[in-house]
C-alpha cells in the first residue's frame, strides 16, 4: 500500500500528496487544503453513487445471463429479445430531441478533421512526441516506412529511395494542395504574388492553387520563399524550399520537404495504455500531464553517443500581406481518465478502503489543466475523455462529478468538456440518451472495436460459443455499430461542437496497408481516427485531404433527416454466436493459440515491467500495438469457448505454457525481461491464466482487477 498521510479524513499516498501540495496547485489560485476537502466531499457524495451504478451493471448482466440460458444460441426472435432488454431497464426510451450545445470548444475539436494520437501519460518521451506530432515530415514518413510498398533500406541515406520519395510526395501534394488545372509533379519554382502561391511549371506556365486551397502565409522573400503554408479541407501543409539542402538540391523546385499538419488532437491516456497501481504510479502520471499542460515537460533522449533534451514544440510564425500570424505548434490535448470500476490504494477512505480511482482522476487531471496555468486551450476549456461508461445514468453521474469539481475549483460551468467512449454495449444501444445526459459538455464520441467486442462477448457470454475473432468483423452488429455511432452523433448535432472518432490502426509497421484502408474512416463521416505513432499520423493526414469530412457529414445529416438511420437498428441486437460451431481441432487450436500468445505477450510486460502499451509481436511476429482493450477481447473469447466446451481447461493451460515459451523467445533480447518458463509460476503467467479461467466472473470482462492484483504481487517480489 505504501505510506499515507491524513488529509480531511482521507489517507493520501505520500507521493500523491507531495505532488498535489508542492506542484499541482501552484499558480492555480487554489490551496491544497481545498483540493483535499473537495476530494473528501466527492468520495462521500459520489462514491456510493458509483457503487450503485456498478451494482446495476451486475443486476442487468445477471438478468441477461438468465435469459440466454433459457434461450441459447443466436437470437431468433428479435422482438422478444428487445422486449426483455426494455423490461429489465437495459434499453431506455429514445428522446428524439437531443441536441448538444457545448460551447467554448477549440477548432481542433469542433471543426478540424484529422488524425488523433493516443499516448500513455506515463511515458514522457512518447507524450512529447505525440503532442509535437501536430506537424510531421511527409518525406521522413515515406522514406522510413513501407508506405512506398517496400521496407526502407538500412544504413546511410539511399538517393534512389530519396528520388522515389520526392516523386511520391509530389503526387501527394496534388491531393493536399491541388493546383488549378496542373500538377506539382511538373513544378520548377514556387513564389508568392499578391499573397497567393504561384507555381512555375516545366512548360513555362504559371498556375495558382485550386479554389479549395488557401495560401495562409510564407517565410522569406516572396520571390524565393523558404516556406509556403497552404490550407485544404481545414488542414495545413507546408512546402519547405531550400536549394542548398541535400534533398532540395536535387529537386527541380528546390523543395526540401513537405510538412503536413497531422495529429490535430492527442488523447493523453491515464487508462488502457498505462499500468498505474499505486500512489507512486499515479503521481508520476499526473506529473507528466501537469508538465504537458504547463509546457514544461522535458525528456533526455540518447541516440547512439548523443544525448539531447526533447521538449514541446514552439508555435509556427509566418508572414501574410497583413503581417505575421502564428499557427499552433502542438496538438490539442485531451486526457483520458479511468472508468467507474476501479479503486486505488493511492487514496483510502475513513474506513481504510480504497476510493474510486475515477474520482481521483477527475479531480487531479482537471486541477492540472486549470485554465490559470494551462496553455492548451485557447478557450480555457479542459477536455476529459471518460471510458467504459455503461448507459446514460453513468454518463449523468460523471457529469455531476465534474459539476462539483468546477464549483470547488472556481471554474465556470461546463469548462470541462466530456468525451464519451462508445465502447460498451449498453452505451451503444442508448447512445443518444448518453449524449443527452451530458449535452452541455459533450466534445467527443468514438467507436472502439476491441473493447466493444469484449463487452459484446461478455454480455452474451451464456448464449453460446462466439465466432472466431477474424470472423467478428463480418458480423452484422459491427457495421451497424460503426454507422450508428456517426449517425447518432450527427442527429444529436455534434457538427461544430464535437469530434466523431474511429478506432486504432494497430499495426505501426504496416503503413502501406494503413494508407490503403484507413481512408474509410473519414469517408464514413468520422472527423478523427486513432493512429499508433506520429509517423502514422502524418500519413493518415493524407486521407483527410482526399475526403472532405465536413461535406460528408453535411450530406449524411441531410440524408438522415430525410431517410433516418443507414442501418437496421435490429442489427445492433444480433449477437455474434456461431450458427454451426463445427470447427476442426486444428482450427480451434489455432484460435486459442493466437489469443493466448497475444494475452501473454501483453500481460508479461504489464505485470513484470509496468508497461501498459507497447508494440508486441503476434504469433506471426507482426508487431501490433497492444493495450488492455486487445487483452480484454482475447481473454473473453477463450473464456467463452471454455464455458461452452469448445476447449477444455487443461487444453487452455497447456496452450498457455506453450505460448509462454514462444513469448519468452520473442523477448530474448530484452535485458529487462523475466522469462515465464520453464517454471510458469510467476505473477505474469498466473495473471494471463486468471484472465481466461476467471474470465466469465470478471465484471464486464474487464482485465484491470486481475492485472492490478498481479502487478502489486510483482512489485512486492522486487
Amino acid at each position: 500500500m505504501g505510506d499515507h498521510v491524513e488529509r480531511h479524513g482521507l489517507r493520501i499516498g505520500v507521493e500523491l500528496a507531495d505532488f498535489v501540495e508542492t506542484e499541482a496547485v501552484t499558480g492555480a489560485g487554489i490551496s491544497a487544503d481545498t483540493v483535499w476537502a473537495t476530494l473528501a466531499d466527492l468520495v462521500a457524495t459520489h462514491g456510493p453513487r458509483i457503487a450503485d451504478l456498478l451494482d446495476e451493471r451486475t443486476r442487468l448482466q445477471s438478468a441477461i445471463d438468465a435469459w440466454h440460458r433459457e434461450h441459447p444460441g443466436p437470437i431468433t426472435d428479435i422482438d422478444a429479445y428487445r422486449a426483455m432488454l426494455i423490461d429489465i431497464g437495459y434499453l431506455q426510451p429514445v428522446d428524439d430531441d437531443t441536441h448538444v450545445d457545448t460551447a467554448g470548444v477549440d477548432d481542433e475539436i469542433a471543426h478540424i478533421a484529422g488524425p488523433q494520437l493516443v499516448v500513455p501519460v506515463t511515458n514522457a518521451r512518447y507524450a512529447i512526441n505525440a503532442v509535437n506530432a501536430r506537424w510531421g515530415s511527409l518525406y521522413d514518413a515515406l522514406y522510413g516506412t513501407d508506405a512506398l510498398g517496400d521496407s526502407p533500406p538500412s544504413g546511410p541515406y539511399d538517393p534512389v529511395r530519396g528520388a522515389r520519395v520526392i516523386t511520391q510526395a509530389r503526387k501527394i501534394l496534388d491531393e493536399v494542395a491541388p493546383l488549378d488545372g496542373a500538377s506539382h509533379t511538373t513544378s520548377t519554382a514556387y513564389r508568392i504574388v499578391d499573397g497567393t502561391l504561384q507555381v512555375t511549371l516545366d512548360d513555362g506556365r504559371t498556375v495558382g492553387p485550386a479554389d479549395t486551397v488557401t495560401t495562409v502565409g510564407w517565410a522569406g522573400p516572396v520571390s524565393t520563399p523558404s516556406r509556403v503554408v497552404l490550407r485544404h479541407h481545414g488542414l495545413h501543409a507546408i512546402i519547405e524550399i531550400d536549394p542548398t539542402h541535400s534533398v532540395g538540391a536535387v529537386d527541380a523546385a528546390g523543395v526540401a520537404d513537405v510538412i503536413l499538419e497531422a495529429a490535430v488532437s492527442t488523447i493523453v491516456d491515464c487508462e488502457d495504455s498505462v499500468a498505474c497501481v499505486d500512489a507512486a504510479d499515479k503521481a508520476a502520471a499526473y506529473r507528466n500531464w501537469f508538465g504537458l499542460q504547463r509546457g514544461t515537460l522535458t525528456c533526455d533522449v540518447t541516440k547512439g553517443t548523443t544525448t539531447f533534451t526533447r521538449q514541446l514544440a514552439d508555435d509556427i510564425t509566418v508572414d501574410t500581406v497583413n503581417g505575421a500570424i502564428t499557427l499552433p505548434g502542438r496538438s490539442m490535448m485531451l486526457v483520458r481518465n479511468v472508468g467507474h470500476l476501479m479503486t486505488t490504494p493511492a487514496v483510502l477512505d475513513t474506513n481504510g478502503a480504497e476510493v474510486s480511482e475515477g474520482i481521483v482522476d477527475a479531480l487531479v487531471t482537471v486541477l492540472c489543466a486549470h485554465p490559470a496555468t494551462s496553455f492548451n486551450s485557447r478557450h480555457g476549456s479542459i477536455y476529459v475523455v471518460k471510458p467504459k461508461m455503461h448507459g446514460p445514468d453513468e454518463v449523468a453521474g460523471f457529469d455531476a462529478i465534474l459539476t462539483d469539481i468546477e464549483d470547488a475549483l472556481g471554474l465556470p460551468r461546463y469548462t470541462v468538456k466530456v468525451g464519451i467512449m462508445d465502447e460498451e454495449r449498453r452505451t451503444t444501444l442508448n447512445l443518444a440518451a448518453c449524449i443527452r445526459a451530458a449535452r452541455h459538455r459533450v466534445a467527443f464520441i468514438n467507436t472502439g472495436f476491441l473493447d466493444r467486442t469484449g463487452d459484446e462477448i461478455h454480455t452474451a457470454m451464456h448464449a453460446g460459443p462466439m465466432v472466431r475473432k477474424a470472423d467478428m468483423r463480418n458480423e452484422a452488429w459491427i457495421a451497424a455499430y460503426e454507422d450508428h455511432n456517426v449517425d447518432t452523433g450527427l442527429q444529436c448535432g455534434l457538427i461544430g461542437h464535437a469530434q466523431i472518432g474511429k478506432g486504432m490502426w494497430a499495426a505501426p509497421d504496416l503503413m502501406a496497408d494503413m494508407l490503403a484502408t484507413k481512408g474509410a474512416h473519414p469517408a464514413a463521416g468520422a472527423s478523427c481516427a486513432w493512429v499508433p505513432s506520429p509517423t502514422a499520423a502524418t500519413l493518415h493526414a493524407v486521407h483527410y485531404h482526399r475526403v472532405d469530412v465536413a461535406a460528408v457529414q453535411a450530406d449524411l445529416a441531410a440524408r438522415l433527416a430525410s431517410n433516418g438511420p443507414r442501418r437496421n437498428p435490429d442489427d445492433l441486437l444480433r449477437i455474434p454466436v456461431a450458427n454451426d460451431p463445427s470447427w476442426s481441432h486444428d482450427e480451434i487450436a489455432a484460435e486459442v493459440e493466437n489469443n493466448a500468445q497475444g494475452i501473454l505477450g501483453y500481460v508479461v510486460r504489464w505485470v513484470d515491467q509496468g508497461v501498459g502499451c507497447s508494440k508486441v509481436p503476434d504469433i506471426h511476429d507482426v508487431g501490433l500495438m497492444e493495450d488492455r482493450a486487445t487483452c480484454r477481447i482475447s481473454s473473453q473469447h477463450i473464456a467463452n469457448w471454455l464455458l461452452h466446451g469448445v476447449v477444455s481447461a487443461d487444453e487452455v493451460r497447456d496452450t498457455m505454457r506453450r505460448m509462454a515459451t514462444v513469448v519468452d523467445a520473442q523477448n530474448a533480447e530484452d535485458p529487462d525481461y523475466t522469462p515465464m518458463g520453464p517454471t510458469f509460476d510467476g505473477p505474469a503467467f498466473h495473471a494471463a491464466l486468471d484472465l481466461v479461467l476467471s474470465g466469465v466472473e470478471q465484471p464486464s470482462g474487464y482485465t484491470e482487477p486481475i492485472l492490478h492484483a498481479r502487478r502489486h504481487e510483482a512489485k512486492e517480489q522486487t
